[in-house]
């Protein structure tokens, strides 16, 4: 089969190199000319014969808007567009009304697998017609990872179930990594606990929170055991603050995904107006004291440096030895 695919980064580029290895034909375009194999989307479509399938990879938003208006004007009736980004469910509806109107079939498909992907596959949740979802099987089968096909891909249901089920399954990223975080903060707190990354490896085979999230944190330790130098300042891609959107909408309880998101927020804060806020009360009230921001950060460094100095020099040991170790060859 042939495609063509729009978007060539960290996980367009791969997802290229994956279908080729499935036995398909892609033309890629991306405005970097190192990675595209054309030099404009109007020769995408050209070298593309009809009826034409195109993917577009590219960031979520405006971005995917226009490129996908000027896919309408480039393409034919019968020609399929698949939007595998990270758009927002409602944007589909969009999209979908305006190559409609023009004969040209859309679907929408929810992507995860992340840099993984090309080793691993691709899990995949699409949205559109049973037509058009046969019609682009043959990509979704080379893309998706070896196995049984509703074990990496679903057909979730009409344009925009595809990036619904994926912003969901964001959310839940959200919270389980939350989840995993919390505790390595607690074992890190923790006098008495010296292995913490020891700890999540353990955690890997056999228990109940095993997962690939749990293997890559587990990665993350053997690599930096207590995360030193690692900024806590977290972006988010806008899925998670969707998911929550769409659980007050329909008034779904959703304490864990919410409080993962907010946390996101208040990583980003070097002070926070809330507890500032909190702060000032508690003196108002209770006649205790109101620090300045100095006073708070010299408090702060205070109680750091008092989290286990034993248990830091013990986690030093073991990278002496094998500094030493390695120096010796």
């Amino acid at each position: 089969m042939q495609l063509g695919l729009i978007g060539l980064g960290k996980m367009g580029g791969n997802m290229r190199e994956r279908i080729r290895r499935g036995g398909h034909e892609v033309i890629g375009y991306d405005l970097n000319p190192k990675v595209s194999d054309v030099k404009s989307l109007a020769e995408l479509v050209q070298k593309l014969e009809a009826p034409r399938v195109v993917w577009t990879m590219v960031a979520a938003g405006e971005i995917t808007r226009q490129t996908i208006a000027q896919l309408a004007d480039l393409l034919e009736p019968g020609d399929l567009v698949i939007d595998g980004g990270n758009s927002r469910f409602t944007d589909d509806f969009e999209n979908e009304k305006l190559l409609k109107a023009k004969g040209i079939g859309y679907m929408d498909c929810g992507v995860s697998g992340g840099i993984w992907g090309l080793q691993n596959g691709y899990g995949l949740m699409v949205g559109g017609t049973n037509a058009n979802v046969k019609r682009g099987m043959p990509i979704f089968d080379a893309l998706r990872p070896e196995g049984p096909r509703d074990e990496g891909f679903v057909h979730a249901g009409s344009v925009g179930a595809g990036h619904y089920t994926k912003m969901v399954h964001n959310g839940i990223e959200y919270g389980l990594m939350a989840a995993y975080a919390e505790g390595f903060e607690l074992l890190e707190r923790k006098d008495i606990v010296k292995n913490v990354a020891g700890a999540f490896k353990a955690w890997s085979r056999g228990t109940v929170v095993r997962s690939w999230l749990l293997d890559l944190m587990v990665e993350a330790l053997d690599k930096n055991p207590t995360l030193e130098g690692v900024s806590d300042y977290t972006v988010d891609s806008g899925e998670g603050k969707w998911t929550v959107e769409e659980a007050i909408a329909l008034d779904v309880p959703m304490p864990v995904i919410s409080a993962s998101l907010f946390a996101r927020f208040a990583s980003r804060q070097e002070t926070s107006p809330t507890m500032q806020a909190v702060a000032a009360l508690r003196g108002g009230f209770g006649g205790h004291q109101v620090m300045t921001i100095e006073e708070g950060d010299a408090l702060r460094r205070a109680n750091g440096s008092k989290a286990p100095a034993a248990k830091k020099a013990a986690k030093k040991a073991p990278a002496k030895k094998a500094a030493a170790k390695k120096a010796g060859g």
